[in-house]
């Protein structure tokens, strides 16, 4: 998933600053029982965003059980003795909303979009099955299947998918990021309904989740609603994961991937910071920028050199993310023109950031780089669900969301010679870690 360029990337919050456009400011209280909310209130419109975020994902589990925060995530929808069967969604659907969940590396989210007049009968609702959820082994059967096929269809038979779980498996070794989402499905196959049941028992509770309401509300009243169906539920000792600190690369790491495809393709992963100090983590709102330019917007350095120019690739692309709990990678990839082999790809795309580390880019770049990124951005600020989004995400990397005004005026201070110094200091051969598909015909897929 390129994150970088769907919401979680910093540069993007740019356009509130220097379009004169502020947001209102998000209010934010805890409840007696440890439960966090934010509320930025949003009158355009008489509707509301409302998620419930847990600090648990993917990256909490142990190897015998991964994918297990995402089935429980499944377990989720399937009732409770109030609401059992399913009847959850169906119930959002007939007040006029939509529901869903999703699972990351770093965290879990449930959320609903309603008209405002239903907004307490979604608290409810998730306030009942943070408490109440029922685990039936015939629910629990259907929905590991339904996760298997799940993973089958978006990793298996996918190769780029498969390239990229390789990838991460490759590039770090202790950290559980070594691990996909989804889980591997050896562990999927063995998974019983106690690995979900005891997931729930240990990370869902109130203190270790951020409930976020964006929309045409009161905060006010979001919070005596918070206390009324949230304030009764107990808080949980919560044992937090013992860290697993990914060792210093010392060496360029490979790994091939052969899977039915029409192109090869190729893609490059360094080793760079995540955002943990706002203050002192100058390189990642430098590394945010270089990222962008070389491919946040249509005429970005990868595309027009690469594809537009010299045509020695079909595709392009480089995602960089510093909102995260673990560690981060510097993504660039391509897919080679034909006559061009992957070999020579790999080298031009370095050479696009060797260019960068020898010549810099200009004052001139750096302002257009901007301004065509918050142009691309601009429509997700009319999104209620987009700003719930922003501020689950700033919550759960342990930012939290007071600190995105801070973030916006370090990324307005970078410079073309801060630009220039990181591509010279991250992207080592030491750090990278290589991923190739290697396309093979149908017929060879179960060979």
């Amino acid at each position: 998933m390129k994150i970088r360029k769907m919401l979680f990337g910093l540069m993007f919050v740019l356009f509130w600053v220097q379009n004169g456009v502020q947001a209102e400011p998000a209010q934010e209280f805890v409840l007696n029982n440890g439960m966090k909310v934010v509320v930025r209130e949003d009158h355009r419109a008489p509707v509301v965003a409302h998620m419930v975020w847990y600090r648990v994902g993917s990256m909490d589990e142990t190897n015998g059980t991964t994918g297990v925060a995402h089935v429980l995530e499944h377990m989720m929808f399937k009732g409770t003795k109030k609401y059992p069967d399913g009847s959850l969604s169906k119930i959002v659907a007939g007040l006029g909303g939509k529901d869903n969940a999703f699972t990351n590396t770093d965290y879990t989210a449930y959320f609903q979009q309603i008209p405002k007049a239903n907004l307490e009968k979604m608290m409810e609702l998730e306030a009942d099955r943070m408490e109440n959820l029922q685990f039936k082994d015939a629910d629990f059967q259907k929905e590991i299947r339904v996760v298997m096929e799940e993973r089958r269809w978006r990793t298996d038979d996918q190769p780029n998918a498969l390239v990229d779980e390789a990838l991460r498996a490759t590039a770090f070794n202790a950290h559980p990021y070594h691990w996909p989402v989804v889980g591997w499905m050896n562990d999927l196959q063995n998974m019983t309904v106690n690995d979900a049941r005891n997931w729930y028992e240990r990370w869902y509770a109130p203190n270790n989740a951020t409930m976020v309401v964006v929309g045409d509300v009161k905060a006010a009243e979001v919070k005596k609603l918070a206390e009324k169906h949230f304030g009764r539920i107990k808080p949980k000792k919560m044992v937090p994961t013992k860290p697993q600190v990914e060792p210093i690369q010392k060496g360029e790491r490979r790994v091939a991937v052969k899977a039915p495809a029409e192109n090869p393709s190729v893609v490059l992963a360094y080793k760079v910071p995540a955002l943990k100090d706002v203050e002192k983590d100058s390189d990642v709102y430098a590394l945010d920028v270089l990222a962008t330019v070389l491919d946040g917007y249509d005429n970005a350095r990868l595309s027009s050199s690469l594809v537009r120019k010299d045509q020695v690739a079909i595709a392009v692309g480089a995602d960089y993310s510093a909102i995260s709990r673990g560690p981060a990678l510097f993504v660039i990839e391509g897919t080679p023109a034909k006559g061009v082999s992957v070999a020579e790809l790999e080298k031009r795309l370095k050479q696009e950031i060797a260019n960068v580390a020898g010549k810099g880019i200009s004052p001139e770049e750096l302002q257009r780089v901007k301004t065509q990124l918050i142009s691309s951005q601009i429509y997700k600020r009319d999104s209620m669900f987009g700003q719930a989004m922003e501020i689950g995400v700033f919550e759960m990397s342990g930012i939290g969301q007071k600190q995105i005004d801070r973030i916006i005026e370090k990324l307005k201070e970078v410079t073309p010679e801060q630009v220039q110094a990181v591509a010279k200091k991250y992207f080592s051969d030491d750090s990278l870690t290589v991923a190739n598909l290697v396309p093979v015909a149908l017929t060879e897929k179960k060979k």
